[in-house]
């Protein structure tokens, strides 16, 4: 009795679909007289024809499409197995969906979620970035389990959702030093008419900074506004203008983007919060982002 050979099957399976030797070769990374020495042994195994020549193609004989349907529920079993068993390996793994307000600086968006990635069960990250009312409708509808603002949740909206304070830090402005040596004076008188990278309308700290600057008496020159954070930032960095940041990141903001402290204003308090759609916090990775922001991010910041 015949024993199946699997090998010989997923040739003859490749080249029927194919209709070429050579395109199956291709396909499989062998020589084409391989492919055909296989084909060979296996209708001698088989005892039928399993191909006959029209042209340069290959064409089924009447076996060959017989043997060919049972070779489609086989192969189509197999790669369903492989299916099962990568979605298990899947849910072993923790989905932990986060969505990061634009206003948000990406670089303490990152040291506030890292420590989600070191839990004892694997956790698999998905980020969405976006404006706060887009994110929070992703929030309604359970598409997201947690939002990084800089704000808390609005009150006009018809979206259930509790606010959960990360912490708070003061500002600290940044320049390049090749733009620092071009202003006289002290801080923060120095910021008077120096050019200057203002966040956005979106960005929550953009008015309070804007009073201080008036109450202060300070005009700098804006040459830019800017609702992503990341993005004022490389301009900044092109000493295009001054710009400010969370006090609480200073040191990685200087190291990244080749900038120097200016000075800081600790009187204008940037807050962080966490966005959920309950109001108890349960999830692992958010009950570890709340603590780490406590004790690591924000643990050392002057408010």
């Amino acid at each position: 009795m015949a024993t199946l050979n699997y090998k010989h099957l997923r040739y003859f399976w490749m080249v029927a679909r194919t209709g070429s030797i050579a395109r199956s070769a291709e396909q499989l990374h062998l020589a084409p007289h391989s492919i055909s020495g296989q084909l060979k042994e296996f209708e001698e195994t088989l005892g039928v024809e399993l191909f006959r020549r029209v042209g340069r193609n290959l064409e089924l004989t009447e076996s060959g499409r017989r043997i060919l349907s049972y070779a489609e529920d086989i192969f189509s079993i197999g790669d369903e197995l492989l299916e099962v068993l990568r979605d298990q390996k899947l849910r072993k793994s923790i989905t932990f969906r986060v969505g990061v307000a634009d206003s948000v600086s990406k670089l303490i968006a990152y040291h506030l979620v890292e420590p989600a990635l070191q839990l004892a069960e694997p956790v698999r990250l998905v980020c969405r970035e976006g404006r706060l009312s887009a994110l929070l409708a992703e929030l309604s509808v359970h598409r997201l389990d947690l939002i990084i603002a800089d704000r808390p949740m609005p009150t006009n909206l018809n979206v259930r959702g509790y606010s959960h304070l990360l912490g708070a830090c003061g500002l600290t402005v940044f320049g390049t030093r090749q733009l620092a040596k071009k202003l006289p004076g002290g801080f923060p008188e120095k910021l008077d008419n120096a050019p200057f990278l203002l966040p956005g309308e979106d960005v929550d700290i953009r008015a309070k900074l804007i009073r201080w600057l008036d109450t202060n008496k300070l005009r700098p020159r804006i040459v830019g506004e800017f609702d992503d954070s990341a993005l004022m930032k490389a301009f900044g960095q092109a000493s295009v203008g001054l710009f400010v940041a969370p006090t609480a990141i200073a040191d990685q903001i200087c190291e990244q983007y080749q900038v120097i402290k200016i000075g800081r204003i600790d009187s204008v308090i940037e807050q962080l919060y966490a966005i959920t759609a309950e109001r108890r916090i349960t999830h692992p990775a958010i009950v570890a982002i709340s603590a780490a922001a406590r004790q690591d991010v924000f643990g050392g910041a002057k408010l």
